[in-house]
């Protein structure tokens, strides 16, 4: 195996059949030791987060998989907490693609002046750039056009997708009572003919999640979900 990126919260290795193997790990994002989801930096290490994550991701996956959605997913290993994916092209340097459902976290930090805490919202679909030196900026449709990270065609196919995906991890969390409020996800083309596909992984530490008002911790949400 080769190296090929070591990220925040897991590493890259190359396959000799040209697959690629995701090794995840224990480290969440947050700041001064509280978890986010939208934070740009690594902020505490959970034991047992990496495998969470992992179980988590292939359950998702796997439904993906059965309803016929795109993904770059081939196979799991729960115990060596890695999983194997077909090579994708990020867009440009990386793209979050955020579905949103209720008003929180960034979102409320930025336009509070409307939005109330908590306050529904229908599936909002918002995407930033991978950009931890400029604290991940938004960007819309025209913006990605234009400086040439994607088309204004393939965007549409990466809404649909983002909110087709959202609406299936949402059903699912639901049947636990569980409230989703929102949802990151990253997409990357695939094969000769650059087909959009589901990237990363689907796990708490990918998104906030609530029951009866109150907020589930990553490692919860797993143990409450797979239980």
């Amino acid at each position: 195996m080769k190296l090929k990126y070591k990220g925040k919260t897991k590493d890259v290795y190359e396959l000799e059949d040209g697959n690629y193997l995701l090794q995840f790990k224990d480290d969440v994002t947050g700041v001064d030791g509280v978890f986010d989801p939208g934070a740009n930096t690594v902020g505490l290490t959970i034991e047992g987060a990496g495998r969470a994550g992992l179980r988590l991701t292939k359950f998702f996956f796997e439904i993906l998989k059965e309803k016929g959605i795109p993904t770059h997913y081939i196979n799991a290993d729960i115990e060596q907490a890695t999983m194997t994916v077909k090579p994708a092209e990020v867009f440009g340097k990386g793209l979050e693609v955020i579905c949103r459902y209720r008003a929180v976290g960034s979102f409320l930090r930025r336009y509070g002046l409307y939005a109330k805490e908590g306050q529904p919202l229908d599936a909002f679909v918002e995407v930033t750039l991978k950009d931890d030196d400029r604290q991940d900026p938004p960007i819309n449709e025209d913006a990605l056009d234009m400086l040439g990270i994607l088309s204004k065609e393939e965007y549409h196919v990466l809404k649909e997708l983002t909110k087709q995906i959202g609406a299936v991890v949402k059903e699912e969390l639901a049947k636990k009572g569980i409230d989703l409020y929102d949802i990151k996800f990253e997409f990357g083309r695939t094969g000769k003919d650059k087909q959009i596909v589901l990237i990363d992984e689907i796990s708490g530490g990918n998104m906030r999640a609530y029951k009866d008002g109150n907020y589930i911790e990553p490692l919860e949400l797993e143990k409450m979900f797979l239980a």
